[in-house]
């Protein structure tokens, strides 16, 4: 039987979390540009 070894213990949830980080980071990119696009159309 295949034991996981210590690193696929630690390159998943390695994985998971730069994962969690781009998407925070491009999340928070799309929120602010349409953010702004709204308070530009406010301003029309």
């Amino acid at each position: 039987m295949n034991e996981m070894g210590m690193a696929h213990i630690v390159y998943i949830p390695g994985v998971i979390l730069v994962g969690l980080v781009i998407g925070w980071i491009l999340g928070q990119r799309a929120a602010l540009t349409a953010l702004k696009r709204r308070q530009e159309k406010w301003k029309e």
